[in-house]
């Protein structure tokens, strides 16, 4: 038995969490071929593809509206540190990727942000990477979005609030109407 102080120390790994999101989930289920909530190795020399050809990519998006190769993610070292990161690059010729709203083209790849939102079409992905130090391989780990992860943002009408702070929506509310005072009134 080998005592602690000898033992091999863990080498934690590269986690890349992707939660998915589509509005015709349930109907179309495109998501079918892809195994979520379960850890998967991915070699580091190794291209993460997404695309509906099941024969070319690792992930598969059952929708003919998905290019055959989507996109890939390729996980790399920094150049002179012990830091991991990984590239993104849209690979789909019809379909613009973007990323944190930047928008990519065929063939256009920049650094995967530690946290982000990638969208093509209706998709949302919701990429989040968790440092690890191992260097031959990466972990996926999928999840499903049963709400969207971008939210369109109800942004309140842009009407000037008066001095005394009170809304006008308040008095709308309240079925009142807003009555103009004098400042030499109060």
């Amino acid at each position: 038995m080998t005592s602690f102080k000898e033992a091999e120390t863990e080498e934690t790994v590269t986690c890349l969490h992707l939660t998915f999101y589509h509005p015709g989930q349930d109907e179309k289920m495109m998501f079918r071929c892809l195994e979520f909530c379960k850890r998967e190795q991915v070699r580091a020399d190794d291209m993460a593809k997404f695309g509906r050809d099941s024969s070319a990519c690792r992930y598969s998006l059952m929708d003919t509206r998905v290019s055959r190769i989507q996109f890939s993610l390729q996980f790399y070292r920094k150049l002179h540190t012990s830091e991991h990161g990984f590239e993104i690059k849209n690979l789909s010729k019809k379909t613009k990727l973007t990323v944190n709203q930047t928008e990519l083209g065929y063939l256009n790849k920049i650094d995967l942000p530690w946290k982000c939102i990638i969208c093509f079409g209706d998709y949302q992905i919701l990429a989040e990477i968790q440092e690890g130090e191992a260097v031959d391989y990466f972990e996926t780990h999928l999840h499903l979005a049963e709400a969207p992860i971008l939210q369109e943002k109800c942004l309140p009408s842009l009407q000037p609030v008066p001095e005394n702070g009170i809304s006008p929506s308040f008095f709308l509310s309240q079925g009142k109407s807003p009555t103009e005072i004098d400042e030499n009134d109060l």
